[in-house]
């Protein structure tokens, strides 16, 4: 445990310095254990395990482009990020891990207590056993605080979910080597630090109930007040209404996706070295090898995707009826697992669109990226999954927009942040990008 943040960087400066690790960019083509099939041209393992890069085309009228193909990460088991917790000295703390990920800026970041495919902890690999499973798995796991099973990005993976959950322990809990107690308030400093904490941990982090041990307001400016209202009594929508709205994109929306061989993705190049867009946009996928010490298998082979750039994940925010609101967007991916998601005002590369007239770029991109800095309540870069994705970051951005239209045109709705908070508490309501969000949002100060 550390009494101040200060203790805690000296702490991870150490661990980046003793713990080992090397990622070596290499050929598709040459990855150990994995190779493109014959007939379809789709990636995968010899195992027939852990995941593969297969095609999928997809028809909606819920985005500006109606109709695309694309690579996607085919991965059809459910994995566990879970965060162990603890009272000392009456107050809680959370137990993370300094844990590198071959995709990750600066390779080591703050994960979860578990962060562990069903490949992984069933040990497919062959390799040590995931510490800390037992808490979350089995007899002897803890008290639930939170458990959901949570959709990953649907822009890369094809109806991808994960175990999220937070678990309160039973009895001492050892602290291994590379894993160290935070309590709420220090792990609010450390995410508004660019690419420290992880994906996995923001996600997992979404879903404490926000009123958990008195946790409510206690972190937040009051501005954004919002989150004290559980009750939606002084929203702009009642929750029912809310609901109704997703429900009806859900069954109305044109949405059609159909798995392809990756050797059939129109637009794309597939060489031995990696499979690329043609206009070099969107994503790439690359091959790394990895060498790294402390994890379960210490030298592995995979396929990663790599995006063409930097990414911007945006909410715009106003008062209504003197009560903070944010609007969200009812957002369909490739992946999606259920049509479509609540999302972020914006999220896209904003790379992609420079080519296109305005009107065919994502709505509100121009009013968050043409906001002054008086009006920007947020603005922190983190780095996304880096178990899948090579050197994935995304601009996290609030915007504080009182001008903001309240008829906000078809697909958004306003809702509190306590209202979407409501939503994460339930699996596949509330995207993973969006989930981030609202955690680094709970802890702005």
């Amino acid at each position: 445990m550390f009494r101040q943040t200060s203790e805690f960087l000296e702490w991870f400066a150490e661990q980046q310095r003793v713990q080992r690790h090397r990622v070596t960019p290499v050929p598709l083509e040459e990855l150990d254990g994995w190779s493109f099939d014959p007939e379809t041209g789709n990636l995968g393992h010899r195992t027939g395990k852990f995941f593969t890069i297969e095609g999928v085309e997809v028809e909606t009228d819920r985005r500006e482009t109606p109709a695309w193909s694309q690579p996607v990460i085919v991965q059809p088991e459910a994995g566990v990020l879970g965060i162990v917790v603890q009272e000392f000295d009456g107050v809680p703390h959370f137990l993370l891990q300094a844990k590198m990920e071959p995709g990750n800026i600066n390779l080591l970041q703050l994960s979860p207590t578990v962060q562990a495919t069903r490949s992984n902890y069933t040990r497919v690999h062959a390799g040590r056993p995931v510490p800390y499973l037992e808490h979350f798995l089995g007899p002897s796991r803890g008290r639930v605080v939170f458990d959901a099973l949570q959709s990953e990005q649907g822009a890369w993976f094809l109806a991808k979910r994960n175990r999220n959950m937070i678990v309160e322990a039973r009895g001492h809990v050892p602290v291994r080597p590379g894993f160290c107690w935070l309590t709420l308030e220090q792990i609010g400093e450390l995410l508004r630090a660019d690419n420290l904490v992880n994906m996995d941990t923001r996600t997992v982090l979404s879903g404490l109930p926000w009123n958990w041990r008195g946790q409510a307001e206690a972190p937040l400016v009051g501005r954004l007040d919002g989150f004290a209202d559980w009750t939606g009594e002084r929203s702009l929508h009642r929750m029912t209404d809310l609901r109704s709205a997703l429900t009806e994109v859900r069954s109305t929306a044109v949405f059609r996706r159909r798995r392809v061989p990756l050797a059939d993705v129109k637009g794309w190049s597939h060489s031995g070295t990696s499979v690329t867009h043609e206009d070099g946009r969107f994503f790439s996928v690359m091959g790394v090898d990895v060498e790294a010490e402390g994890r379960e298998v210490s030298r592995w082979s995979q396929p990663m995707l790599a995006p063409a750039g930097r990414g911007l994940i945006a909410f715009l925010a106003r008062h209504i009826e003197d009560r903070l609101h944010l609007l969200v967007r009812l957002r369909t991916e490739a992946g999606t697992f259920d049509v479509a998601e609540l999302g972020p005002t914006v999220q896209c590369l904003p790379s992609n669109y420079r080519h296109l007239p305005i009107e065919r770029r994502p709505r509100y991109l121009g009013r968050v990226r043409l906001a002054p800095r008086s009006a920007t309540l947020l603005d922190v870069v983190h780095s996304e999954e880096g178990g899948r994705f090579h050197h994935a970051e995304n601009r996290y951005v609030v915007v504080a927009d009182e001008d903001a239209p309240l008829d906000p045109g078809e697909g958004f709705v306003w809702m509190t942040p306590c209202q979407l908070a409501a939503f994460a508490q339930h699996a596949n309501q509330v995207n993973v990008e969006a989930r981030n969000l609202l955690t680094c949002l709970r802890f702005l100060r």
